[in-house]
């Protein structure tokens, strides 16, 4: 009886499991890669450009004449620009992932008895599934060097080297041919499965709280002698504030990658929502939102989102399907707060 009278508690929250660092961005010579702390940190710098009008003009302004009138006022601009020196071809990008345990436990839920039967649920999906199928999606997003976002597209070469760091060096190490590696699914090659394998058994150990996790990642990408690299771009909110239109993230005047944006990349594992299209993984979020299109593939009317799944398993005992309890604990191990909206 008490389990069907059970509410979701008002106050309930989780701290992310996967704790990214901020990436930083140096160079180099590809062929110097096993010497990356001798590598020189990639600063920022401004350019200014002369652009034209090539916004979609509206009807009233394709007269010639007013057009004509428009060109003459050019498109001026002040943006930062992150490059490779003219002597170096190589990127690195470098950061660190701690691992923690405890995932769905929640850091607060003023509700005992609903916390009580969420720890009961979550024990339940521990002891039967552990963590090997989400650890193997969170290993493989780290060797295909999906984090790299814009710096992968195009690259001639992707090596990621990923140590586990103990006392302060490493206590192990994997390295990986990231372009071997898909971008749309998670089935590992031949010459990669042992080492993925090995990074999967580390990070499950590290989401159950068996040991303590903390991994190094340097990814070399192989672009070219002074091209350009891609930094994470700053949301500006008060733009009266500013004369660049584009600005770009740095820690020091080393130009680097927001950990917000990494910890997005390791997450897009969720290849169990419902779509007709062949779209590859998403990253887990509690109603599949993906911005760049604009689009909720997670439904709350179809029941697939989070919250549905969620208080279906804790308050009206429906366990979902196995691939969604993956989702779930995904979610969980995300973060978030997740209470009842009062």
């Amino acid at each position: 009886m008490a389990e069907n009278t059970l509410k979701t508690a008002s106050v309930l929250a989780f701290e992310r499991k996967l704790d990214p660092s901020d990436a930083l961005f140096f160079s180099g010579i590809w062929n110097n890669r096993g010497q990356g702390d001798t590598w020189g940190p990639i600063s920022l710098r401004e350019k200014s450009v002369r652009g034209t009008i090539s916004n979609r003009l509206k009807t009233k302004d394709q007269d010639p004449t007013k057009l004509d009138a428009a060109i003459e006022n050019p498109n001026l601009q002040t943006v930062d620009v992150a490059t490779l020196p003219s002597d170096a071809d190589t990127l690195m990008a470098r950061f660190t992932l701690r691992v923690l345990g405890g995932a769905g436990t929640p850091s607060a839920c003023n509700n005992a008895e609903y916390q009580e039967k969420l720890l009961s649920v979550v024990g339940g999906y521990v002891s039967k599934q552990g963590f090997s199928e989400l650890a193997a999606r969170y290993a493989f997003n780290l060797a295909n060097g999906r984090f790299l976002w814009r710096n992968r597209i195009g690259a001639e070469n992707v090596e990621v080297q990923v140590s586990q760091l103990k006392n302060g060096s490493a206590a192990q190490s994997w390295t990986f041919n990231a372009l071997d590696l898909s971008l749309r699914g998670f089935e590992a090659p031949a010459n990669a499965k042992g080492n993925l394998e090995s990074l999967t058994d580390v990070i499950a150990g590290g989401l159950s709280g068996g040991s303590h996790v903390l991994l190094e990642i340097r990814a070399f990408v192989r672009l070219g002698n002074g091209q350009e690299v891609f930094p994470s771009q700053e949301l500006i909110l008060d733009r009266g504030r500013g004369d660049k239109s584009k600005t770009l993230y740095h820690v020091n005047d080393v130009a680097g990658m927001h950990s917000q944006k990494l910890g997005n990349a390791l997450r897009t594992i969720d290849t169990w929502y419902p779509s007709e299209d062949e779209l590859g993984p998403i990253a887990v979020e509690p109603y599949g939102s993906v911005t760049t299109q604009g689009k909720a593939y997670r439904q709350p009317k179809q029941k697939v989102d989070f919250y549905s799944l969620l208080d279906n398993w804790i308050t009206k005992d429906k366990e979902p399907p196995l691939e969604q309890q993956h989702f779930v604990m995904a979610t969980l191990i995300r973060g978030g707060v997740f209470g009842e909206a009062g």
